[in-house]
């Protein structure tokens, strides 16, 4: 009897040996061939977005590969560990909560394209360009804080893809790419404000004509997808004034990567013809008037104020 349960030992873990030798073997075997279509990939697809694409199904079919492979291995042992892993499944479940809503929110980004990667996002406080969309994670090269304008400002934060169901995300590049901003120019009350509109119109057609052009078209195509209106996206230029002075403010819209050099387009292209009239455009600057003042008046002052 002894020696029947010995042989029966030494048999069980020979299948066991045998197992786990076909299991790394296959492993070897699908890592082997997804590394090889990757540096097929690399050399064969120039676009950076498809070869990102590519790499990422790779991986994800060999994920599945190796599943199926162990699976397979041990297809007979499946019906004794069922029991075991459904009663191990509540406790499990409860433990990773975070671990299976970013599971969740991943398979949301990727089957409703809420996201894509090169976006341009704000999560929370947090903005940025979308540079990697893993099962638990999301990475973003963020942009402002410290740094003036939309650039990057070096920092890399990875997100939970659980914040695609906590958090309300901000595109700003998804369906239209484009953003509304304007500019502030304050001229003096005697300078020619007939002329100074015409020219600052003339300038912001002249840098944001071919934007407004090109948004329109997206938004047309916006409106067959959302109830939206039909917006006015040209450049447009409005007048208010008081005591001080007269603030032109200029609005358009921009490529929502491009603000901070439309801007300083902008503003040199204002400044140079601004120069070419002088004394008719001016700009107009606060300024502060000092008067001297006798001790005996100040004396005069206190003693009234008593």
């Amino acid at each position: 009897m002894e020696k029947n349960k010995e042989i029966l030992s030494n048999w069980m873990q020979q299948q066991n040996v045998e197992r786990i030798l076909i299991i790394l073997i296959g492993i070897i075997l699908i890592i082997a061939v997804s590394h090889y279509l990757k540096i097929i990939i690399t050399r064969k697809v120039n676009d950076s977005d498809n070869k990102y694409r590519s790499r990422k199904i790779i991986n994800a079919f060999s994920y599945v590969m190796i599943t199926s492979v162990v699976l397979f291995v041990y297809s007979d042992k499946l019906g004794n560990i069922g029991i075991a892993l459904g009663l191990a499944g509540a406790g499990i479940a409860f433990a990773l909560q975070e671990v299976i809503t970013s599971i969740a929110g991943w398979i949301s980004i990727v089957t409703t394209n809420s996201i894509r990667i090169g976006q341009r996002i704000k999560i929370g406080d947090i903005r940025g360009d979308v540079i990697d969309i893993g099962v638990l994670k999301t990475t973003i090269m963020e942009i402002g804080d410290w740094v003036e304008g939309d650039l990057y400002n070096g920092r890399i934060t990875d997100l939970s893809n659980s914040f695609i169901f906590k958090e309300p995300i901000q595109n700003y590049s998804a369906d239209y790419p484009f953003l509304w901003d304007e500019i502030s120019i304050p001229i003096r009350t005697e300078s020619d404000f007939k002329l100074a509109r015409k020219i600052f119109r003339d300038v912001a057609d002249e840098i944001c004509g071919e934007y407004s052009e090109k948004s329109e078209k997206v938004w047309a195509e916006m409106k067959g997808k959302y109830r939206v209106e039909d917006a006015d996206v040209k450049q447009l230029v409005t007048l208010t004034f008081d005591e001080n002075w007269i603030t032109f403010t200029i609005r358009y819209v921009v490529d929502y990567k491009k603000r901070r050099s439309t801007k300083d387009q902008l503003f040199t292209r204002l400044l140079e013809e601004i120069a070419k009239y002088d004394n008719i455009v001016m700009i107009a600057t606060s300024s502060m008037e000092v008067t001297n003042v006798t001790e005996t008046e100040v004396n005069k002052t206190i003693t009234n104020n008593n």
